[in-house]
């Protein structure tokens, strides 16, 4: 765990009790810090209980003497409206930050590695990792990805935190620049919480704030917020620009248009290594991962050789395009981090002949964008409240679906279509959804649907559900 001893008697309060949370008022109590720590959660007032840390309801306590508030990054403290405890802490002039900020002040001298953008982050965090982990240097991998940044090594100068940011950890993270920062993507999302795309784009911009002493930029150009962006910080001067794409060659930068990842950074047109021959990378928005991936690695001074064994023995993800089964010829891939879609868009453009699994909370965009992939579309499984919108937007769009209302059902139901058909079908759990309906967050309905899989390999249960 991080060392916070230098904030021994200083006082802060502690805002949300879940993973990161959680980890953060431990680490200040065991520095010596006086926390005062809530969540307005029974589940997360337990886990306190478990962790031995005391509660004080931040919407009474005296804040006078609070240094800073330690805010989840899931609680909102702008748009649509911020909690109450924000606001009292705004009213008092105390500053909002996160984790990753008290990480910082810890761990000055570490080199400091950050991944944003609306889709992408986690594959290319965890294969950035996985990569400088091969060079035998210190890493720790963490933030958005799941690992709670307080729980890392001290690793001092040197080390490289390699840290997946989303845009409500950037807005809590005032106090550091990143030395190498990625932004893959933006495409509309959390719109509620920043106000509208213009803010949500401000956010990732924040990825890109002064603080370090020669900075990288590295951005995807393949949309025109992120081309736009990237021209922007250009023009501004003082970092150094790299510019990505899996979709056309980028003079200067990094490519991988037709699945080779091209280094022409230094203007030789390297190329690299054949991502086709990476089985845990499949398709162009993991070569535009790739790009970024070996871009912030070469940030730091790792070779390209070293680079390209590394990305051949990446072994992916769970819950990303994850290979789960095959079962009497159908393939099963549980790619439940597809929470809107622009990421279902993905994994819609790798395979044909598609048992489609979808549905959950659905986000502002529904399934717009998703028109033209669906002649890879046998058939559609609906699950959870977006069920009826999803089901009108199916049938005008020609694909025939089936009403299954929870995975249980619709793994089953897909499975039986799928080996009724061509060989070589998928069963795909891409479901372009929030997963906030029937699960606490998308790992549990990924785990939930491979084993909906396992059962399978002992007998498939009935089949539910109505089709249209």
């Amino acid at each position: 765990m991080i060392d916070l001893s230098a904030l021994k008697g200083r006082r802060f309060a502690v805002m949300g009790l879940a993973r990161s949370g959680l980890t953060a008022a431990r680490a200040l109590l065991d520095g010596g810090a006086e926390v005062l720590a809530w969540d307005d959660g029974k589940a997360g007032q337990d886990a306190a209980a478990r962790a031995g840390i005391a509660l004080t309801d931040l919407h009474r306590a005296d804040l006078a003497g609070v240094e800073a508030l330690v805010l989840s990054p899931g609680i909102p403290h702008t748009f649509p409206a911020p909690h109450p405890v924000a606001a009292r802490a705004k009213a008092a002039g105390i500053p909002i930050i996160g984790d990753v900020e008290l990480l910082k002040r810890a761990q000055p001298d570490a080199t400091y590695l950050c991944i944003t953008g609306t889709n992408g982050k986690s594959t290319t965090t965890a294969l950035t990792g996985h990569i400088l982990a091969a060079t035998g240097r210190a890493v720790e991998v963490g933030g958005n990805l799941g690992i709670p940044v307080l729980s890392f090594r001290p690793l001092g100068p040197g080390g490289l935190y390699v840290l997946e940011m989303s845009s409500y950890q950037l807005e809590l993270t005032p106090g550091l620049g990143f030395d190498a920062a990625v932004l893959l993507n933006i495409t509309p999302d959390h719109l509620d919480r920043h106000g509208g795309m213009d803010g949500y784009i401000a956010a990732k911009r924040l990825a890109f704030r002064p603080g370090a002493a020669a900075p990288v930029a590295i951005l995807g150009v393949d949309e025109a917020n992120t081309a736009a962006m990237a021209d922007a910080l250009a023009a501004e001067g003082g970092r150094t620009i790299v510019r990505i794409s899996s979709e056309r060659f980028v003079p200067g930068g990094i490519s991988a248009a037709d699945g080779v990842l091209v280094d022409d950074s230094d203007g030789r047109r390297l190329s690299v290594l054949d991502l086709r021959d990476c089985p845990a990378l499949p398709g162009r928005h993991n070569w535009q991962n790739a790009c970024a991936a070996y871009a912030l690695a070469r940030a730091v001074g790792t070779a390209p050789a070293v680079i390209a064994a590394a990305m051949r023995s990446f072994p992916g993800l769970a819950h990303r395009q994850q290979a789960v089964a095959t079962l009497d010829g159908v393939r099963f891939i549980n790619d439940s981090k597809a929470t809107n879609a622009d990421a279902a868009a993905k994994a819609l453009g790798c395979y044909s002949g598609i048992h489609w699994i979808l549905g959950g909370r659905p986000k502002e965009t529904g399934l717009a964008g998703l028109e033209p992939f669906m002649p890879n579309v046998a058939r559609a499984y609906l699950i959870g409240e977006a069920t009826e919108a999803f089901a009108r937007w199916l049938e005008a769009n020609g694909v025939p679906y089936a009403r299954c209302g929870t995975l249980d059902a619709a793994v089953p139901a897909a499975f039986a279509d799928a080996r009724a058909g061509d060989a070589g079908g998928v069963v795909l759990l891409s479901p372009a959804c929030a997963s906030f309906d029937q699960f606490p967050n998308f790992e549990v309905r990924g785990e939930a649907f491979v084993q909906a899989v396992d059962r399978l390999k002992t007998g498939p249960s009935p089949r539910e559900g109505t089709g249209a």
